[in-house]
């Protein structure tokens, strides 16, 4: 059964050393290209933030042959009771998944395959009431309903919910914040996903944003979001900034970039 601690009490994380071909990496608005000096910068700090958060943090190494490997939420979901092999829906990181499995197999005793359709990991939020997944360009229905599937058997409840038009990801939009509250834009809160939540709005130009990551006591934000994070701050939560100017080029966020769990 789920576990009843908070869902974002973790202390272990999975991260993935940016490979040089990370500056190719997919995008939908292109900005140019990353440089692989920058993103390793970004990703030490990262590491090290988390760290600082209370967990122990596992850095397998990179994979050239995948520039978007660094995103390891992408091709796996993980939990205390077990973890969940996805199918990415971008034909260039369809092969992340193998890579990975051989770890979580190590640290899981219970590892299911996502049995048919595609999911990425960016398109599911934990919460305490349900797992949400987004159908979105990378998560199709078949995938979003096989993954419910997997999910049951970990005694987990899963929902499928719509992400926005023209947003890569349901996480682009949005994070939680704490049992009953989430982070998000409004066009997401609009949709009327979050029925029962509270909901804090990012402010109008920091739609990126509401990709935030709450670890234990903090909640980390990009440090280019400063209105963002004065609004955390305002209502009591514990802010660090992180630096995401060189991963947003390819269109990520702080929670991309690991597969979080707390063991047993």
């Amino acid at each position: 059964m789920a576990s009843s601690l908070p869902v974002y009490r973790f202390d272990s994380f999975i991260v993935r050393t940016p490979s040089s071909s990370v500056v190719n990496g997919l995008r939908a608005d292109d900005r140019g290209n990353p440089t692989h000096a920058g993103v390793l910068t970004e990703h030490a700090a990262y590491i090290h933030a988390v760290s600082q958060a209370g967990v122990e943090v596992t850095v397998l190494p990179p994979l050239e042959a995948f520039p978007d490997s660094i995103f390891v939420e992408d091709p796996a979901l993980v939990f205390p009771e077990g973890a969940i092999l996805l199918r990415p829906g971008a034909a260039t990181r369809a092969g992340e998944t193998a890579e990975i499995a051989p770890v979580l197999k190590r640290l899981f005793s219970t590892v299911l395959d996502l049995p048919r359709g595609f999911a990425d990991g960016g398109d599911v939020l934990t919460t305490q009431k349900s797992v949400m997944i987004g159908l979105s360009a990378r998560t199709n229905r078949e995938g979003a309903e096989a993954l419910i599937e997997c999910l049951a058997k970990l005694g987990r409840k899963g929902e499928i919910v719509e992400t926005p038009k023209d947003v890569l990801h349901f996480k682009t939009d949005c994070s939680l914040l704490d049992e009953e509250t989430v982070l998000t834009t409004e066009r997401l809160e609009r949709s009327g996903v979050f029925k029962g939540f509270k909901t804090l709005l990012v402010p109008a130009g920091e739609e990126a944003a509401a990709n935030a990551l709450r670890v234990n006591d903090v909640v980390f934000v990009g440090s280019d979001y400063p209105r963002t994070g004065e609004l955390l701050a305002s209502h009591g939560y514990k802010v660090v900034p992180l630096k995401t100017t060189e991963i947003g080029k390819i269109d990520a966020g702080l929670s991309c970039m690991s597969l979080r769990w707390r063991r047993g």
